[in-house]
This record gives C-alpha cells, structure tokens and sequence, in this order.
C-alpha cells in the first residue's frame, strides 16, 4: 500500500474510535443516573483498578501497557467528568510531586485544588470542598511523612486508593547556559537527593531552601541567574529551560501517595488494607500483636511506629497488609487483634498500586 491508503486507514480507524468513545459517554451517563438513584459515589477506585488491569492482561501489543493505561485512565477522567465533575485537592502549589500524582491518578479532567498543607487538604475533604484528596505517605529516600500518619489518627476520611510514582528531579532556569547559574533554589529534601550532581555541575552555587519545588521553580522564573530543581511539570509551568535531566543520585527514587475520601471500595483481587492500633506496654506485646497476621496468612508490607499524643511513652502502629477488610481472613485476623490491644482504627482498603513493578 501506498502512503495515502494507509493514512485512510488511519482515518477510518480514528473515527470508530471516536464513535465508540461517544458511545461509551452515552452509557457512562446512564451510570451516573444509577447512582444517584442509589446514593454511590460516583468514583470507585476498585472499578478503576479492575478496568486498567483487564485491559492491561489483553494487551497484546505492539501497544505498550504503559500507553494503554495512561490512555484508558484518561477516557476514565474524561467520563467522570461527564457524569460529575470530581474535585481534588492535594498538596499545593500547582506543580508540585503531589500535584503530578493527582493528576497522573485521576487524568487531567478532574477539577485539581492546590492546598497549602496536608491538614489543609484532609479539611477540605472532609468539609465536602473537594470530593478526594491526594497527600504523600512516605518516599523510598525520605522515608515516612510523619504528618500524614498524625492526620490519619483522628481523621474520619479513609484510604481509598494509592499512587507509587517515580520522583525525577530537573535543573530548571530561564537561562540556557549552566555556567551563568550562580543560585539554586530548591526544598531542602530535594537538595539531599541531588548533591552529588549538584556538587559536580555547580559546586559554588549558592543554596537557598523554598517550602516547596513550585515555590523555587515560581522564584527562578523570575531572577536571572538562578536555577531550581523541581519537577518536569514545574519547567511546563514556569516557561522554564532544562538545564539538567533527572539529577537526582538516586536514579530508583519513588514515593507512595495516598487518596484519601469517605469510602473504602470494593475489593478488586489485589488489595491492601490499613490499620492503626496501640498495645499495652508489656513484654512481647508487639509479637502477640503480630501473630494474628501469620495465623491467617496475611503478608504485611509494612510496619511503622508513632508516639502517641495522648499519652507519654505509649505508641502507635500503622500496619498494611495484603488483602481487603472484606475478606474473611482478614476479618477474623482484625478480630483476633482487636482483643488485645487498646485501640484499633482500620485506615482503608485499596487496589495495591503494582505499576512500578
């Protein structure tokens, strides 16, 4: 075939797309009419999760996945938005990692909410201003954000789904030329996962610490001479040149955000649930407190410990775990726990974001 069949081709196959597409939205409404009849929410991250991953499994190429889902997220967004405009508030400013990871989770038709602290976007959420909020938990680097865990303690809202998303740092400058970079505005967090490229490439640059990667993109753009490392978002943003590609010196770094809302969701066959709970202070409480878990063959992911507020000396464990609360040995394994400790708090239950391998 010559160029111009194949590019008819091309056409006829771009117009049943679009024609499905359509159809597809047809539908969607007629969800949305269903559950407002029923009084469900109008998100569900467990049907979201079960759509990409069946699709994801049917791929047979050359398509790769990672375009089928980022593709299939976006149709996703754009029907959502159809049937209700969703709102999302995350840890602001716009540009921010958070900011990226709203929108890599909820596609770029969602209504995003910048919010100036972590206690601010659980506010939000909880006040009906936004339907879902986005907040770091912990990064591989970094390890645990602590304030989320405290909000967390006392918060109503529940984790409702999860995001593992890639960190890339870029050297960002209305300059073109690194030589003239006499200042780097940066987060001190930030500037720790970069000092090794840092101190190759501009090793006398004066340092000066931003709240946020947003704030010293928004201050570079606006002083000649200065860079920022912040995120490829920022330089999109800001009108800003790349001067340095994914220099930060851990080339593995990630961090794990959580949506937080007033739902748990269904389960969807690989799942995570989240707990807290406190034990009594004696010895082998926090074995006795594990065993539940291996009793019933519950894998846990992760342990964290923190001090509690209310009492000197006594602390808090957040636990997650494979499986879904809905699940009968879970259920019997919290039941088993629940005996034993002081308080116990289900945080969520959630699709396991297995992305990134």
């Amino acid at each position: 075939m010559d160029l111009d069949e194949l590019r008819k081709q091309i056409n006829d196959i771009d117009e049943r797309i679009l024609a499905l597409l359509n159809e597809r939205a047809g539908i969607a409404k007629g969800i949305a009419e269903v559950k407002t009849k029923l009084g469900l929410p109008f998100y569900a991250s467990g049907r979201e999760a079960k759509v990409i991953g069946r699709l994801t499994r049917m791929n047979n190429g050359p398509f790769p996945d990672k375009s089928v889902q980022a593709i299939f997220r976006e149709i996703m967004s754009a029907t959502l938005a159809l049937e209700k405009p969703i709102r999302i508030a995350y840890l602001g400013p716009e540009a921010t990692f958070t900011h990226l990871a709203a929108i890599e989770k909820f596609g770029s038709s969602a209504n995003f909410i910048p919010a100036r602290s972590i206690k601010d976007v659980f506010s939000h959420v909880e006040h009906e201003w936004a339907d879902y909020g986005v907040v770091p938990i912990e990064n591989s680097s970094e390890g645990v954000v602590n304030y989320t865990l405290d909000m967390l303690i006392d918060s109503p809202l529940k984790i409702c789904a999860e995001l593992v998303l890639p960190i890339s740092q870029f050297l960002l400058s209305k300059d073109t030329d690194l030589s003239k970079i006499d200042t780097v505005y940066s987060h001190p967090q930030v500037w720790g996962q970069c000092r090794i490229w840092m101190e190759e490439n501009l090793p006398t640059a004066k340092h000066v610490e931003e709240l946020s990667t947003s704030l010293a993109a928004q201050k570079a753009s606006q002083n000649p001479g200065t860079a920022a490392i912040a995120s490829f978002l920022a330089a999109k943003i800001y009108d800003l040149n790349i001067l340095g590609s994914r220099i930060e010196d851990n080339v593995d770094n990630r961090t794990r955000f959580l949506v937080i809302g007033n739902n748990i969701g269904e389960p969807t066959g690989q799942d995570k649930t989240s707990i807290m709970f406190s034990i009594k202070d004696e010895v082998g409480a926090l074995f006795n407190m594990l065993k539940p878990f291996g009793n019933h063959n519950l894998n846990l992911t992760k342990i964290e410990s923190r001090p509690s507020r209310r009492q000197a000396w006594q602390y808090l464990f957040f636990v997650d775990f494979r499986g879904h609360i809905s699940q009968m040995e879970a259920r019997e394994a919290l039941k088993e726990l629940e005996g034993k400790c002081l308080l116990l708090k289900v945080l969520g239950a959630y699709p396991e974001d297995t992305s990134l391998g």
